[in-house]
């Protein structure tokens, strides 16, 4: 799995990390921020979520073509620096008024331009890596990795927000309100990190930091081949088609921060207790990732010293884990955005799983193509939502839970394991969508229009978050049940659609 990859990989997939755990911790509170200080209801809380979402997400291509005329390199660290001033101002509590509104909107824009900055120009930075012909076979597992590094830092930033705001809520005596701005605030610390692993490693990837007008040194297998302007064209027009299709995941996906995140709050039970409980702490989590990975290292290696060294750090994560399990006693507090370590949990922990699936199929031959991975996880998005619809059965609309809450009056609730487990179905879709759908962009991607291809991926994601909104619009009088239909169709359709252009683009990514 991480045999044969360059060393500048794990250099930009650190740099990533912090920069992502910061982000994950504002987005673990960030809708429930905005209803609880601002009294927004469901749909207005939605609105501004899913308009921040869409500008992270679209600002990547302006950050392409400003980086395709003045390098890579500068454009992240140019957006880190905006990222870092953004959070600084959300993280000074100013109440709920029209000076606090508007501070907050100023510091949603920093954030936008300088992940537009960010994230698009060091995916590509990670591309550029596998242009040399050297690693070229391992494009595919190397955004695998990098997108698991991504949500080791997201693992993390629920249970961080929800401490750091409980802590200033017992400690310092701040109000529940004030005490989101601290979430925030982890941002600022976790992007001075991000930047220093950036610097002190840039040596491992300096040469992939260039551009056309100063171009970046190459190995003599990496010289350029000139691509026709047809060429050029059936490549654009391909991207753009897989752009379209993933609109829709994208929509669904990031529910997790929105209907998924209401369902949470408003219908999942708010304690669990003996072994089932242990999942609510992130540690324990951790240690399930350490024990995949030694016993994936203890099958895998071609070293028997290192084959030992797995099978004990195996064995000890194992035993902790039972451990704490004899010592579970009383309930826990299960808190809607906890939720959100579930979705980076699962990545982590099956990426290996996944990657050592499709090396298998590879080795014989029967490796699907990254599109028709894209389709599958289309398809397997819309399974996920099958299941909401089963544990949303005999439930009340929002609305009358809400009217039965301010009755004081408890309305029905649900075990939390559906929506963990939705949560595992959603995860197997993204790691067909996601790191593969990036890897078939810089592989696909004119030379020339590296950076601008990498921001359209970017832009269909960000068109695809701002109808999220959708969820929150839903979110009141209508039965759960049509709801969690909406998202089915959709994603069904797309997949279909994606299905019926497969030839065409499994023809370009040859």
């Amino acid at each position: 799995m991480f045999e044969n990859q360059p060393k500048g990989l794990y250099a930009l997939a650190l740099a990533n990390t912090g920069e992502r755990f910061g982000y994950y911790t504002m987005i673990a509170v960030f809708a429930l921020f905005l209803r609880a200080n601002f009294g927004l209801d469901a749909g207005w809380a939605g609105e501004i979520y899913s308009d921040f979402l869409m500008l992270v997400y679209f600002l990547p291509i302006v950050g392409g073509f400003l980086a395709d005329r003045f390098g890579f390199g500068r454009m992240v660290t140019i957006g880190i620096i905006i990222m870092f001033v953004g959070y600084l101002l959300l993280s000074f509590p100013l109440g709920g008024g029209t000076v606090a509104l508007v501070v907050m909107l100023l510091a949603l824009l920093l954030i936008s331009l300088g992940t537009g900055l960010f994230k698009g120009n060091l995916q590509v930075m990670v591309g550029n890596l596998y242009d040399d012909t050297r690693y070229a076979t391992q494009r595919d597992a190397g955004f695998s990795i990098f997108y698991m590094a991504i949500n080791i830092g997201a693992l993390f930033a629920p249970t961080a927000a929800i401490k750091i705001m409980e802590y200033a809520q017992t400690q310092w005596g701040y109000s529940v309100n004030d005490s989101y701005h601290f979430a925030f605030a982890v941002a600022c610390a976790s992007l001075v990190l991000s930047i220093a692993i950036y610097y002190a490693f840039r040596g491992t990837f300096r040469h992939t930091e260039g551009n056309r007008a100063k171009s970046a040194v190459k190995s003599d297998t990496e010289a350029e081949v000139p691509m026709s302007a047809e060429e050029t064209r059936r490549r654009i027009v391909a991207l753009c088609l897989v752009f379209a299709v993933v609109i829709f995941f994208w929509m669904a996906f990031n529910q997790n921060g929105l209907s998924l995140t209401y369902f949470a709050d408003e219908f999942t039970q708010k304690t669990s207790s003996g072994i089932p409980s242990m999942v609510f702490d992130v540690w324990n989590l951790v240690a399930v990732i350490v024990a995949v990975y030694a016993g994936f290292s203890l099958f895998q290696s071609k070293s028997g010293q290192t084959r030992v060294v797995s099978g004990c750090v195996l064995v000890a994560s194992v035993v902790l884990l039972v451990f704490r399990a004899m010592s579970v006693s009383g309930e826990v507090s299960v808190s809607a955005p906890i939720f959100q370590q579930f979705n980076p949990f699962y990545v982590v922990a099956l990426t290996p799983v996944s990657m050592a699936i499709f090396s298998a199929l590879a080795a014989k031959g029967k490796e699907p193509s990254a599109p028709r991975k894209i389709a599958y996880g289309m398809l397997v998005a819309a399974v996920a939502f099958v299941a909401m619809l089963l544990a949303s059965r005999g439930l009340n609309t929002p609305n009358e839970q809400a009217a039965l809450a301010e009755q004081g009056t408890l309305g029905p609730l649900v075990s939390p394991y559906w929506l963990i487990s939705t949560y595992l179905i959603l995860t197997f879709g993204e790691l067909l969508l996601s790191p593969m759908g990036i890897s078939f962009v810089s592989k696909v991607a004119p030379p020339k229009y590296k950076g601008l291809m990498m921001g359209g991926w970017f832009v269909s994601t960000a068109i695809g978050n701002k109808l999220v909104a959708v969820g929150g619009y839903l979110w009141g009088d209508l039965p759960l049940w049509v709801v969690w239909t909406a998202f089915i169709v959709l994603c069904l359709i797309s997949a279909g659609f994606m299905f019926a252009l497969m030839r065409r683009l499994e023809q370009v990514a040859k």
